[in-house]
């Protein structure tokens, strides 16, 4: 009997080795079906690319047949990640994928993760700065991107205020909090992460946002870009991510408290509190008034091109057909 016994469990050993192996095998040839494509973010992980994880936590680029590598920003910027074909996809923005072009990089926008422009000039209520004019004589902290004191000087003259008055300083990896109560009186923030933080801190801001004083700068921040080889060689390739993506950030946008705490696990580093309430506030802005998530219009391309011009930011025109598309973007009934 004992024998028998022996036998019997021996041979259950076996089947279940050969499950399991068999399952193994299974998974790895699976994973070798998938196809390893990558995307470099634009700054650390935060709710901009909520949806970008979302696709990855809900099996939204498997379902496509992708295996996604999130890739976080080095000293290169996406652009030229991108550009070189070291990354297949990136976030990017309209300002960069402009220069870039211009310059003759090769990379397209292909979605735009927010449909209107969230930024503007903050700061603390107390320093009384609620106009234009109200920037003479006051410290803007920047970031030494020469597009700072080009928006700074083009709006401060429409409010026949003088760009002269300001005395622009860099605030290097210096936050925002810590520079206004320091070195600064005002600095160009996304209301998105850090106006919501200022409300989580209780610090009242002034807050005038781009969109208020020209439609000009109403532009794609941020974007998603690849390259035109990528475009060209491997569109079905495109279209899939694309079609991901989209599904990760339309559930972003109706169900913000889920896809907050997708993007909090993902990266437990990021304060929770701050995740949940920049996400309430900027799910609804991903699609706004679009008639779907990521689609662009050729008139924020050109409007913001010839502002950059008239600004003496790049060396010549673009031709802002080629610099985005919405082809990869899924169809909706009706299309």
């Amino acid at each position: 009997m004992k024998k028998i016994v022996f036998v019997l469990c021996c041979a259950l050993i076996l089947i279940l080795t050969a499950c399991n192996k068999e399952s193994e095998t299974s998974k790895t040839a699976n994973k070798q079906e998938l196809q390893e494509v990558s995307i470099v973010l634009d700054w650390t992980p935060n709710t901009n690319h909520t949806g970008i994880y979302v696709a990855q936590e809900k099996g939204y680029f498997t379902d496509q047949g992708l295996d996604v590598e999130i890739v976080m920003p080095g000293e290169v910027g996406a652009e030229q990640l991108v550009a070189s074909g070291k990354a297949d996809f990136g976030v990017s923005y309209q300002e960069g994928v402009t220069q870039a072009r211009v310059q003759g990089v090769p990379i397209v926008s292909i979605a735009a993760v927010i449909q209107h422009n969230t930024s503007g000039f903050a700061s603390p209520k107390e320093k009384g700065i609620d106009s234009l004019k109200e920037f003479e004589g006051k410290t803007y902290g920047g970031f030494g991107a020469p597009v700072e004191k080009a928006v700074l000087s083009s709006l401060m003259k429409d409010a026949n205020a003088d760009i002269d008055q300001v005395d622009i300083v860099n605030m290097g990896n210096t936050d925002f909090f810590t520079a206004v109560k320091r070195d600064i009186d005002f600095s160009w923030i996304y209301y998105g992460w850090t106006g919501i933080e200022a409300e989580l801190r209780d610090v009242d801001l002034n807050m005038l946002y781009l969109t208020d004083y020209s439609k000009k700068l109403d532009y794609y921040t941020p974007v998603l870009a690849t390259n035109e080889k990528m475009i060209k060689e491997h569109p079905d390739t495109v279209k899939k991510f694309i079609a991901a993506v989209s599904k990760g950030y339309e559930f972003a946008i109706d169900k913000p408290d889920k896809s907050a705490q997708i993007l909090i696990d993902a990266v437990p580093d990021l304060d929770a509190e701050l995740v949940k309430a920049s996400q309430k506030w900027l799910s609804p802005k991903y699609q706004a008034d679009a008639t779907k998530w990521g689609v662009q219009k050729l008139e924020v391309w050109e409007n913001y091109a010839k502002w950059m011009y008239e600004n003496d930011l790049l060396d010549h025109k673009l031709d802002s057909e080629a610099a985005f598309t919405n082809e990869f973007l899924p169809k909706k009934e009706g299309e």
